[in-house]
């Protein structure tokens, strides 16, 4: 979350097993690999929703093995004043690929 907050999308992408995969609505979406995706465009778009920063409300492991997490979630995203836009559930799946975690597959109730 510090590094998505800090709009480090470099940062935030290291976090990432690749190919990684987001269902939000509606849609799958499939990132390859790190550096496709332009920080402004991605970042952009949140601040014309009002948005400056998001936190987690919770995280909680629901499933676990030697290589895979699934993990409950929920964040909340917020203005600059501080005023809620809103909450989000999430379901993150963790792998652990190359002896390294990261999140794999994101599936979301937010846009």
């Amino acid at each position: 979350m510090a590094t998505f907050n800090a709009k480090n999308l470099a940062g935030w992408e290291r976090t990432y097993q690749f190919p990684h995969y987001r269902l939000a609505s509606g849609k799958m979406s499939v990132l390859e690999k790190a550096g496709l995706r332009d920080p402004a465009k991605v970042f952009g778009e949140l601040q014309k929703t009002g948005w400056d920063h998001s936190q987690w409300d919770h995280r909680n492991i629901i499933q676990a093995s030697a290589n895979k997490v699934h993990v409950d979630t929920e964040f909340s995203r917020y203005r600059a004043d501080g005023s809620l836009i809103g909450h989000f559930e999430s379901l993150y799946i963790l792998t652990k690929e190359d002896g390294r975690w990261g999140i794999k597959f994101r599936s979301s109730y937010a846009e």
